[in-house]
């Protein structure tokens, strides 16, 4: 049990007192951060995340030394991340061509690099805690949860970031997830930690305290659910979203490219709307080798029927120089070109000095060129649509900066992605949970084209009200409406994350000061 000195607790067993965890000690961290797996979709054991951050909190609480924070926090981050991130190996294996034990040490690898961010949240934290003599509850309500909180959101950011499977993509629809307008995931995280940092309490005598304080944070999170911050503008749109289940083995296969653009062109053209999307490089070649009338035809029908495109293909502007692109055209509509901006490492760009390690894969369009961090959005009739391609949509931070930075904010995003590099895993429940989060942040309601899943459409609040059925071709038809408004999170980004993290840490170090004036 905690003690409300802070000194270590006593315990019979040593390894607690040891600045270095014993190999059990660490084991038993990161099976408690691999659980975390099932607070995510498809699972959705959304309160099961709370019981694993408060085993790391309660274990990292039982001593004070930064070194045995670290160990913890490095080995709950790992389980985290290689439970959460698991289906990478599908990727690089089955598709990239990796053999296995390589792509084994591969995810290993990761998980010990991810594990990095974990560890700074424990040593931090314990850090901290002998810095200011913290009493028990400042280091368990406010440091742990801050500390942890800035954790995820390094995470999201260095070496271009990795965000995914962030704490608080967990409670998009829990009722924290009233929270997002004004802190956004990052701080639905540090709000989740919180809760765990209550459930800790409850080994302490303030028991009762703690229960409030949780009751108070989920109540809080529940009544900002009913508020809302945009409302719907324009006239309803129509559109189709097109899903058509390409096999990965075969998109850039060459012997199966005219069935792959017949495919598309057939789902295209069978009937108008005002929005047609298709998904992530849908069309897997450049126009340069294409049939020379075939973006022509689709331009025709487009003309003739009213209807707006917008068409995943890989754009090239020269022989080494190609992008991610989204390509759309219309009725009246200039020619517009959306580039993807966030590229995935290994994947899309090559980190400076892994050309080898790239090598030794076979993904095609690997070694992409960047978009503008800021792009124009796509206009049908009285409506704005802002594009994103496959895990930009991670970057929720990304997306507040393109609607808060524009003359005019777009009205409805658009994801159009490719999991099928990911097998039949959990890596596009997962997806579609980011994009709930997104649509939650913002207040805008997000379109899913995919190529075999998530295809969905995703209203302001976050809820799914149509989707398709995974790994299976079809196209999803339905009428939305777009809406307009600036939430707090899109004014202001994670700033409102920081500076929750920061009031906390505020308030830890007050707590200390006056622990300190009264012992000594």
């Amino acid at each position: 049990m905690l003690r409300r000195r802070t000194q270590p607790a006593t315990s019979p067993d040593p390894a607690l007192k040891a600045s270095r965890p014993s190999a059990r000690a660490l084991a038993l961290m990161a099976l408690a951060g691999a659980t975390s797996l099932f607070s995510f979709e498809p699972f959705g054991w959304w309160p099961l995340q709370f019981l694993a951050l408060a085993y790391f909190f309660y274990q990292v609480g039982m001593g004070t030394s930064s070194r045995r924070g670290v160990w913890l926090g490095w080995a709950f981050g790992f389980g985290w991340s290689v439970a959460g991130m698991h289906w990478l190996y599908i990727a690089i294996t089955r598709f990239g061509g990796l053999p296995a034990v390589l792509g084994a040490i591969a995810i290993a690898l990761l998980g010990l690099y991810m594990g990095l961010f974990g560890a700074f949240a424990g040593g931090a934290a314990s850090w901290l805690r002998r810095k200011w003599s913290l009493p028990v509850p400042a280091f368990v309500l406010l440091v742990l949860p801050a500390a942890w909180g800035v954790s995820e959101w390094m995470r999201g950011w260095v070496f271009t970031g990795f965000p995914w499977a962030a704490a608080g993509y967990a409670h998009n629809v829990s009722p924290l997830g009233g929270y997002a307008p004004i802190v956004g995931v990052y701080g639905v995280g540090v709000l989740a930690a919180l809760c765990a940092g209550c459930i800790v309490m409850l080994t302490q005598r303030a028991r009762w305290p703690a229960l409030s304080l949780f009751a108070a944070v989920m109540v809080g999170g529940f009544t900002l659910k009913f508020v809302d911050w945009t409302h719907e503008v324009g006239q309803p749109l129509t559109v189709r979203l097109l899903q058509g289940d390409v096999r990965q083995d075969q998109k850039f296969d060459a012997a199966y490219l005219m069935d792959i653009v017949g495919r598309y062109q057939g789902l295209i053209t069978a009937a108008p709307a005002d929005l047609i999307a298709t998904p992530e490089t849908a069309i897997p070649v450049s126009p340069q080798y294409l049939p020379p009338d075939y973006l022509a035809g689709l331009q025709d029908f487009a003309a003739r029927t009213r209807s707006h495109l917008m068409l995943g293909i890989p754009m090239m502007d020269s022989p080494t120089k190609y992008g991610n692109s989204v390509i759309a055209f219309g009725p009246g509509s200039s020619p517009y070109r959306y580039d993807k901006h966030h590229l995935v490492p290994f994947g899309e760009f090559i980190p400076p000095g892994f050309r080898w390690f790239t090598d030794l894969m076979s993904i095609p369009l690997g070694d992409q060129t960047r978009g503008a961090a800021l792009q124009a959005a796509f206009p049908i009739k009285d409506q704005l649509v802002l594009p994103n391609i496959c895990y930009e949509d991670a970057f929720g931070e990304e997306i507040a900066a393109q609607l808060r930075n524009a003359p005019r904010p777009a009205t409805l995003l658009l994801n159009v992605s490719n999991l099928a590099w990911y097998g039949e895993s959990v890596a596009i429940p997962q997806h579609l949970q980011i994009s709930q989060m997104r649509a939650i942040e913002t207040g805008r309601p997000m379109l899913r084209s995919t190529n075999n899943g998530a295809t969905a459409i995703i209203d302001g609040r976050g809820k799914v009200t149509q989707a398709l059925p995974f790994y299976g071709r079809g196209v999803l038809s339905a009428t939305v409406r777009g809406t307009e408004g600036l939430t707090p999170y899109v004014r202001f980004g994670n700033q409102a994350f920081l500076l929750l993290g920061a009031l906390m840490l505020l308030g830890a170090w007050f707590a200390g000061r006056q622990y300190r004036q009264r012992v000594s």
